[in-house]
């Protein structure tokens, strides 16, 4: 048993689930926030597990890989799916959450638990003794150049974020309510969009000036997270075959399919903001109001939030860290979270949730299995430590990183693959999940 706390730096989700996962097992834990001393250029929030980006977990359907992810958290007593399902919002088959309500939740249960002393300090060194590092891609400048020294050159990419507006601002009139492929009333507002209107809105983003890049750094971006604008320069028809497709959306004004189709998702529970699903954007304030406005409906959008963009920061970690997320050359340290190579919410939490196991139980001097490979957890822990350094890049769940199924080649239905993969991971996950459990 560990005589000193183990000190988790970062209170984002990974964090606050390591914190959460340690103390379940009976280790102290000082978590180290910068919050509310100092925020970083992307945060606004005081609390705890602030959602920067989307409000959404993504899917939560069962046959999709971050849908398995959510249901092996789930069974592994995760506080981030806990919190999430509690908190969340219509957004058909995904779970998406209020993200004050989920922020304010999260930091109440780590408050309340003894174990957790939450300290409000901004980290410049790593600690001594055993250490998390779950900053996250927004480490502040200090931390993250004594990080730099230990492991190198930092490696980097821009994620974006979209604009929110107020519900009444919207001409609900134009909008439908339904969500892709689901009968009856769905939990999307759907504005449709004419083969006139879509194609001057890809000409206005073509044309819209945006915040430059530091001069220095190239515009390398997140693959699954790519600026609208960016989209559209990549051909006219991008959106409307991505977040923009009219594919399972039927207008009941008209009976037919759009052209192209704008969602907007809940922001919070009361439904006061709508946050507009895939058109995160680095373009300038002003280029936001003139291209927006200028779709059906959004005419007087009042914006709660304009679009903005950060830079995501993470280290190499195939060539740096253990396939158990620690140090080589610094034993004791280890890294979770969208720093270690992961991308996504629930990937970074998921990281956070392992970590804390694998400290807890090796300061309790009990071994423990890595997840099986098999499993969303597992599949992700084997692309960190076996992806090719020269090349590596964050990545988000999915199927391809499993081991292939016995005679489940490409004849099988897709949605029959992705089931009998998503059932073998529950089954070899349970004595995984009985082992890790507290005592």
């Amino acid at each position: 048993m560990l005589d000193e706390p183990v000190s988790v730096v970062g209170g984002g989700l990974a964090g606050c689930e390591a914190a959460w996962q340690l103390a379940r097992r009976g280790i102290r834990v000082r978590l180290l926030e910068m919050k509310p001393l100092r925020l970083s250029p992307a945060h606004s929030s005081p609390s705890l597990a602030e959602l920067v980006c989307s409000n959404s977990l993504r899917s939560d359907q069962i046959h999709n890989a971050v849908g398995l992810l959510h249901e092996e958290m789930r069974r592994l007593d995760s506080l981030v799916l806990r919190v999430a399902d509690a908190h969340r919002v219509p957004a058909g088959k995904a779970l998406a959450v209020d993200r004050e309500c989920f922020a304010s939740a999260v930091t109440e249960q780590i408050d309340a638990e003894p174990r957790i002393e939450r300290e409000a300090v901004e980290v410049t060194e790593i600690p001594s003794g055993t250490v998390i590092l779950a900053t996250g891609p927004l480490t502040s400048g200090a931390l993250a150049g004594a990080i730099g020294e230990l492991c190198g050159d930092a490696l980097y990419f821009y994620d974006s974020i979209s604009p929110i507006v107020y519900r009444d601002s919207v001409d609900l009139d134009l909008a439908f309510r339904a969500s892709r492929y689901e009968e009856g009333e769905g939990d999307y507002l759907n504005l449709s969009l004419s083969r006139a209107e879509y194609y001057a809105f890809i000409d206005a983003l073509v044309k819209a000036e945006t915040v430059p890049l530091h001069r220095s750094e190239q515009a390398l971006y997140f693959e699954g997270c790519l600026p609208i604008e960016v989209m559209a320069e990549r051909g006219a028809e991008t959106l409307r075959f991505g977040p923009m497709k009219p594919v399972g959306l039927t207008d009941p004004a008209t009976g037919e399919t759009a052209f192209a189709v704008l969602q907007l998702r809940n922001e919070d529970e009361a439904g006061t903001l709508l946050n507009l699903v895939g058109c995160q954007t680095r373009m300038r304030i002003g280029e936001q109001k003139r291209c927006f406005r200028a779709l059906p409906g959004l005419r007087d959008a009042v914006f709660a939030r304009f679009g903005s963009m950060h830079r995501n920061t993470f280290i190499r970690t195939p060539v740096l860290l253990t396939e158990r997320m620690e140090h080589r050359a610094r034993p004791g340290l280890f890294f979770a979270g969208q720093i270690a190579g992961v991308e996504g919410y629930v990937e970074s939490a998921a990281l956070g949730l392992f970590v804390g196991v694998e400290v807890a139980r090796r300061s309790l001097g009990q071994e423990t299995p890595l997840p099986p490979v098999t499993t969303a957890l597992g599949s992700l822990l084997r692309y960190l430590s076996g992806a090719r350094p020269g090349s590596f890049q964050p990545m988000n769940v999915n199927y391809g990183l499993f081991p292939p199924l016995a005679g489940g080649g490409r004849r099988v239905p897709k949605r029959e693959r992705n089931e009998r993969q998503s059932a073998r991971a529950l089954a070899d996950l349970a004595p995984w999940a009985e082992r890790v459990r507290p005592a």
